[in-house]
């Protein structure tokens, strides 16, 4: 079941109630994880930048929709190798400041999958 996300501030998110300090991923069962930037950051030195590598640990075999909260200020970009993945995969990517993100994601409905920055 998708979990609802409450709010978020620069620096957490609130997913049912439950307050995250990290950016997260929820998946298409509903469960809440911690995002693994560090496969962004060790290639491009920064989170801001999504590799190919973090790509493909986000995506899920089924997913249709994947959101991606940019940040509070909406820095975080998909690389263009982790863009053409997304579209081999047949899977719609929509980037959005982390607030209109959380907005899309609480009235979204299919198979969806998100990734949310929660600073910048």
């Amino acid at each position: 079941m998708k979990p609802k996300i409450n709010s978020t501030n620069f620096g957490s998110i609130t997913v049912k109630k439950k307050t995250f300090e990290n950016d997260i991923l929820i998946r298409l069962d509903g469960q809440v994880e911690k995002r693994r930037k560090k496969l962004s950051k060790r290639l491009y030195g920064t989170s801001h930048k999504v590799s190919l590598e973090e790509a493909e640990y986000i995506y899920e075999k089924g997913a249709r929709k994947i959101i991606i909260g940019t940040g509070q200020t909406g820095f975080v970009k998909l690389s263009k190798k982790a863009r053409k993945f997304f579209k081999e995969k047949d899977v719609k990517t929509k980037l959005l400041p982390t607030p209109e993100a959380i907005k899309l994601w609480n009235k979204s409905k299919g198979k969806t999958i998100a990734m949310f920055h929660i600073t910048c």
